[in-house]
């Protein structure tokens, strides 16, 4: 009995052990564009710590120096990867600057390398901070890389984040332990007042020009609105007005005609608008960011 208990208390705590532990996955994010090889230096670098790693593309199309867009890129495709993953995303304009390098350990067990200047906005948020810590430059960082001070990516991010995710390091041996709070960017959170939900268009479907909202279905229903409802919607770009119309509430594009408007709901189950078969965005010059909100009221 008692050796049982013991083998049951020993095969818990590799378990559990493991929940969270490296899984030599590495998924990439810069603004860098793939005209160069600064993509495949940080994937040289990962490899020179271990070919066993399996690396992985989120984007490197992020606009330059939009940290706000690889805040929600990295926010809107984490949550599908098994923890473990080790993001390294690097959208730096403040390369070389006071501010810090780091990694964040979320309560869901993934990994995010990055500067700290608001690119872990949306993902600290979703995910929950378990723990920051600083990266600690004099020991980990690239071998040789000490007289280059504009390519962090190359020389701290990825070689950082590959030694995690290979196992090389344990988490607590990326440096020193932070205040669990990250650099943030305000928005407007997604709200239901007076009959009005709010919220703010953090990106755009951009091959389709589909507005995409922060909106989610819970709040949205709040409206009470049902498919085939008349909905309010104006949109603003820093508390000035950009857009107003009314449109309804449908479930796919074919409910209305070619060329009008439409509010439904996207893949992530939050609110976003359309036009069938054209581009919202383009034709009512509506785009997307922090400083962008939207209000909603059934009609």
């Amino acid at each position: 009995m008692k050796k049982s208990f013991l083998l049951a208390i020993f095969i818990f705590c590799i378990v559990f052990s493991n929940l969270y532990a490296q899984n030599k996955i590495v998924v990439f994010q810069t603004d860098f564009g793939l005209k160069d090889g600064a993509v495949a230096a940080m994937k040289g670098v990962s490899m020179g710590v271990s070919t066993e790693l399996k690396l992985y593309d989120l984007t490197h199309e992020i606009p330059a120096y939009n940290i706000w867009e690889a805040s929600y890129r990295l926010y809107q495709t984490a949550q599908y990867w098994p923890a473990g993953t080790v993001f390294v995303s690097v959208v730096d304009p403040g390369v070389g600057s006071k501010r810090k390098s780091v990694v964040l350990k979320t309560k869901t067990g993934h990994y995010f390398v990055t500067p700290d200047n608001g690119t872990l906005t949306l993902a600290a948020g979703s995910l929950g901070i378990e723990m920051l810590r600083e990266i600690d430059e004099t020991k980990n960082r690239l071998k040789g890389s000490g007289e280059s001070y504009t390519f962090h990516g190359r020389d701290v991010y990825a070689y950082t984040g590959a030694r995690l995710a290979a196992g090389a390091i344990k988490y607590e041996d990326v440096g020193p332990l932070l205040p669990a709070k990250v650099v943030t960017i305000d928005y407007q959170q997604p709200v239901f007042e007076n009959g009005i939900v709010k919220g703010n268009i953090p990106i755009l479907d951009i091959q389709y020009g589909n507005v995409w909202t922060n909106i989610d279905k819970t709040t949205f229903a709040k409206t009470g609105a049902k498919a085939g409802d008349l909905l309010n919607v104006t949109i603003y770009h820093n508390n000035t007005k950009v857009f107003e119309g009314t449109m309804p509430y449908a479930a796919t594009f074919s409910a209305v005609e070619e060329g009008k408007p439409l509010l439904y709901l996207n893949s992530l189950l939050n609110v976003s608008f359309a036009l069938n078969m054209d581009n919202f965005s383009e034709k009512n010059k509506v785009f997307s960011g922090a400083e962008w909100s939207v209000e909603i009221k059934k009609q």
